[in-house]
């Protein structure tokens, strides 16, 4: 995949205090289009598909929610915690504005904690389910493929 000019912008806004005091990036320093290539290679190779993967994040969000940020017991395999903040934040494609909703899952077979847990916002279902965009390495809101589907149990 080629840095497009609507890459190339969504890059320089991913940076550290653009949108986000951390960014979305990481420590990674690859072009975007790269680490969205490797990303679905490795997901691909798990055999995770993307939509399915959004499909039970969304699910388990909104589950969560009714929880009225208190951790809730969904279908009896992962405890859900959603907290959510005042404001929104714009996408870095802007192609969107988001609330800035969290969802924190650990997997607990049988309501037992399993220490395996994931974190995503409304913005990071955005850029994954859109984009294919997991973030960089090291970005506090990185998903990273072999813990997206131990957790989400796909």
């Amino acid at each position: 995949m080629k840095m497009s000019p609507e890459f190339t912008k969504a890059q320089a806004n991913m940076q550290p205090g653009k949108i986000t005091a951390d960014g979305f990036l990481g420590d990674d320093s690859r072009p975007i289009v790269d680490i969205i290539a490797d990303d679905e290679a490795e997901m691909q190779t798990l055999g995770v598909d993307f939509d399915a993967a959004v499909a039970r994040m969304r699910y388990l969000m909104a589950e969560g929610r009714k929880g009225l940020e208190e951790p809730v017991t969904v279908d009896g395999n992962w405890i859900v915690r959603v907290s959510e903040a005042r404001g929104f934040l714009p996408s870095p494609f802007e192609d969107g504005i988001f609330r800035k909703v969290n969802a924190q899952v650990e997997l607990a077979p049988g309501g037992v904690r399993s220490g395996e847990t994931i974190l995503y916002s409304e913005l990071g279902l955005h850029l994954l389910e859109k984009y294919h965009f997991l973030q960089g390495r090291g970005a506090p809101f990185r998903l990273e493929p072999g813990q997206l589907r131990k957790v989400l149990q796909l």
